[in-house]
C-alpha cells in the first residue's frame, strides 16, 4: 500500500543553506508581526479610558499582524525561487503598506496621549 498526502504543498525548494536571505527575511517577518501583536496587547489598556476607539485600533493592529503572518510564506518561496533563479523580487508593497501600518499606529498614539493631557 502506497500513502498517499491529502494535502497539497508546494514542493520543497532546493536551498543548498539554511541560512540565506530568504530565510533571515522570514524570521524578521515573523518578528515584526510578533511586535504588531505585542503593541495590540498593549493597547487593550487604554480601553478604559478611550473606549471603542483604541478597540479599533487593537483590531487593526491584529488584522496587520496577520496579514503579516498570511503574506509570509508566500513571500519566502518567492524569494528563495528568487535566489535559485538568480531573480530576486522585492516586496515593495509589504513594505509600503507596513511603513503606513506604523506610522498610523504612531500618529494614533500620539493623539491618545494629547488629548489624554487636555
Amino acid at each position: 500500500m502506497t500513502e498517499r498526502s491529502t494535502s497539497r504543498s508546494p514542493s520543497p525548494i532546493p536551498v543548498a543553506d539554511p541560512g540565506l536571505q530568504p530565510e533571515r527575511t522570514s524570521m524578521a517577518w515573523g518578528r515584526t508581526s510578533m511586535a504588531y501583536l505585542v503593541a495590540a496587547a498593549v493597547t487593550l489598556r487604554w480601553v478604559p479610558h478611550y473606549g471603542a476607539t483604541v478597540v479599533i485600533v487593537t483590531g487593526g493592529l491584529v488584522l496587520v499582524a496577520l496579514g503579516i503572518y498570511a503574506g509570509q510564506r508566500r513571500r519566502y518561496r518567492r524569494a528563495a525561487l528568487g535566489v535559485v533563479n538568480d531573480r530576486l523580487h522585492n516586496s515593495v508593497g509589504a513594505v509600503i503598506t507596513l511603513a503606513f501600518c506604523t506610522v498610523a499606529l504612531g500618529l494614533f498614539s500620539v493623539y491618545f496621549v494629547v488629548t489624554e493631557s487636555l
